[in-house]
C-alpha cells in the first residue's frame, strides 16, 4: 500500500524536528571542538610573540627535536606513565576484585572512600599532598617514627623523590576512579563461572588470572586508554605541587604548553606545536595498547 500524504508529512515534520536537535548539538561541538582544533593545527606552522604570527612551514616541528626543555618534558611524562598507568591498573584491579566479594561487610563504605579521591578539586588536594611530602610534612614524621628513614626525605627538592611523590599523587587521586570500571563489570561476570572453577579446583590466584582478566579485558583496554591520554596531559598535580622542579625534574608536555603561553614571552604557534605533540604521543601509545591488547577491531 502507498503511503498517504499525512503519513508522509508527520515523518518529515518529525525528521525536521529530530534533525533541528541534532543539528543544534552538532554547531555547538563544531564551534568549541573541532574549530579550535583545527585553528590550532594551523597556528602550529607559525611563529611570532604574542599574536603577530607569520607563517613559518614546519621549522616549530623542526624544533621540537633541538628543544631541551621540551625533550626533558617528553621524558618525565613518559616516565610517570610506564611507571603510574600500570601500578594504578593493577591496584585498581586488584582492589574492585575485592571489594566485589559478597562476604565482604562495609562494602559500600571501603567502595566510596577509594572513589571519593577523583572528585575532589585538583587544585586542593594538591595543595595539600605538597604539605603532606615537606620536610617537615606528615609522610615524613610517619617514615621517622617507624625508623624506616633516619633524616627527611627531600620530596620535594630532590628529583628522584619529586618524581615519586607525583606518581603517588597521581595513583591516589585516579585508583578509584577505575577501580569503579571494574566493579561494574565484574559484577555483570556470572558467578557459576567462579563456581564451576572453584569445583575443578582453581585458586583464587588461578581465578584472577584465567576468568577475571580475560573476562575484563574489554574494560581494561579501555582504562588503560583513557589513563594513557590524562598521564600525557598531566598539568595540575605537576604544577601545584612542584612546579615543574626541581630544575626541570617534574616538568609535563603540558606544563611546558602552559609556560610557553602565558609565563615566558606568549609564543602561541610553538605552544600549539607542543600540543599536537601530545596528539600524535596519544596516537601512538593507542594504537600499541591496541596491539598489545590483540584487539583486532
Amino acid at each position: 500500500m502507498q503511503p498517504t500524504k499525512s503519513g508522509k508529512g508527520l515523518r518529515t515534520k518529525n525528521a525536521i524536528i529530530g534533525w533541528s536537535f541534532i543539528a543544534i548539538a552538532t554547531i555547538m561541538i563544531c564551534l568549541f571542538y573541532f574549530y579550535p582544533m583545527i585553528q590550532a593545527l594551523i597556528m602550529s606552522f607559525q611563529s611570532g610573540t604574542g599574536t603577530n604570527l607569520t607563517f613559518n612551514g614546519i621549522d616549530n616541528y623542526i624544533r621540537l627535536f633541538k628543544d631541551p626543555t621540551f625533550l626533558t618534558a617528553v621524558k618525565n611524562t613518559v616516565i610517570f606513565l610506564i611507571i603510574q598507568v600500570p601500578v594504578m591498573i593493577l591496584l585498581a584491579l586488584v582492589l574492585s576484585v575485592l571489594l566485589n566479594d559478597k562476604a565482604l561487610k562495609l562494602k559500600g563504605f571501603f567502595r566510596t572512600a577509594i572513589f571519593l579521591p577523583c572528585v575532589t578539586s585538583l587544585v586542593a588536594y594538591s595543595v595539600i599532598f605538597k604539605y603532606l611530602f615537606g620536610v617537615d610534612g606528615m609522610i615524613n614524621m610517619m617514615l621517622m617514627k617507624v625508623s624506616l628513614i633516619s633524616e627527611p626525605i627531600q620530596w620535594l627538592t630532590d628529583p628522584f623523590w619529586a618524581k615519586i611523590a607525583i606518581i603517588i599523587a597521581i595513583t591516589w587521586r585516579w585508583t578509584g576512579y577505575n577501580m569503579i570500571f571494574y566493579l561494574s563489570s565484574l559484577q555483570n561476570i556470572d558467578h557459576s563461572i567462579y563456581e564451576a572453577a572453584k569445583i575443578d579446583g582453581a585458586s583464587a590466584f588461578q581465578q584472577f588470572f584465567k576468568i577475571t582478566i580475560p573476562m575484563l579485558k574489554p574494560i581494561i583496554l579501555f582504562t588503560s586508554i583513557t589513563s594513557t591520554i590524562g598521564t600525557l596531559q598531566l598539568f595540575d598535580e605537576v604544577m601545584n605541587i612542584t612546579q615543574g622542579g626541581p630544575g626541570n625534574s617534574t616538568i609535563t608536555i603540558s606544563q611546558y604548553i602552559y609556560n610557553l603561553s602565558f609565563k615566558y614571552t606568549p609564543d602561541f604557534g610553538y605552544a600549539a606545536t607542543v600540543s599536537y605533540a601530545i596528539v600524535i604521543m596519544i596516537v601512538i601509545f593507542s594504537i600499541i595498547q591496541f596491539k598489545v591488547a590483540g584487539d583486532k577491531k
